[in-house]
């Protein structure tokens, strides 16, 4: 953490770009999650991803396989350690009232302007695993603008943790693995790290932008509609109807 400040407060930034990509990796390995990719993730320089969200390890997950800060809500900056270590991600948050939408939407593209890659979870909280709640459009007004003449490129993600100790997770056991409701952090925590190792799945679709699509709707709608199908089929067992598997 005090290498990362360093970094963010000097602004270097291919270390405080990679840095929390092997921090992550560490935890990852550290709670028993190994991780599968789909896909190949966009190499364009800015991305906006946009996914579902079952739980807090996503954040880990993401950050161990790209260098990206985060689109969260405001209350998170508040939270112990947790709110310390998405500031040192360089996390965009955002107020979830209606009328500070305008200001969320401006503050994504100012980062994305910059050139940073951004992780949005569209269904605004996270859920159970093993549906994906619908996608709220209000904050894809960003790629509405340009990021000089073109589009900024918006490419759907869907993450699900799939097997534990290699067997099939089902509904039953998603709940040990997904964070929602009004579940406490701490004793979830401590129970999925007593599982076993997990599988996390990350499936990385086929990028778009607003050009293609024509308005913010559209394509939260596109988004998920994708988003949706791959989790339908991983909680299938379905993984030939997923995109190839990424090279290790």
């Amino acid at each position: 953490m005090p290498l990362q400040f360093v970094a963010v407060l000097l602004r270097i930034r291919p270390l405080y770009r990679w840095l929390p990509v092997i921090y992550h990796r560490v935890v990852c390995y550290i709670l028993g999650i190994r991780i599968e990719v789909y896909g190949q993730p966009s190499h364009a320089t800015p991305t906006l991803f946009v996914g579902n969200h079952v739980s807090y390890l996503d954040v880990e997950v993401l950050s161990s396989i790209l260098p990206v800060s985060f689109i969260a809500k405001s209350e998170v900056a508040s939270w112990p350690f947790f709110g310390w270590l998405a500031r040192l991600q360089r996390t965009v948050f955002i107020e979830r009232r209606q009328r500070a939408t305008g200001k969320g939407r401006d503050g994504i593209q100012r980062r994305l302007d910059a050139g940073d890659d951004l992780v949005l979870f569209a269904e605004g909280t996270s859920g159970d695993g093993t549906r994906v709640l619908p996608f709220r459009s209000a904050l894809l007004g960003a790629t509405q603008m340009r990021h000089g003449r073109e589009p900024v490129p918006v490419q759907p993600f869907t993450i699900a943790y799939a097997r534990l100790d290699g067997i099939p997770v089902g509904r039953l056991c998603r709940p040990f693995f997904a964070w929602f409701g009004d579940m406490e952090l701490a004793p979830h925590l401590w129970n999925m790290m007593a599982m076993g190792e997990v599988a996390a799945i990350v499936v990385f679709h086929d990028s778009v932008d607003i050009d293609r699509l024509g308005d913010r709707k559209k394509l939260s709608e596109h988004c998920f509609r994708t988003v949706s199908r791959s989790m339908q089929s991983i909680n299938r067992g379905r993984y030939d109807e997923l995109p190839p598997p990424a090279a290790a």
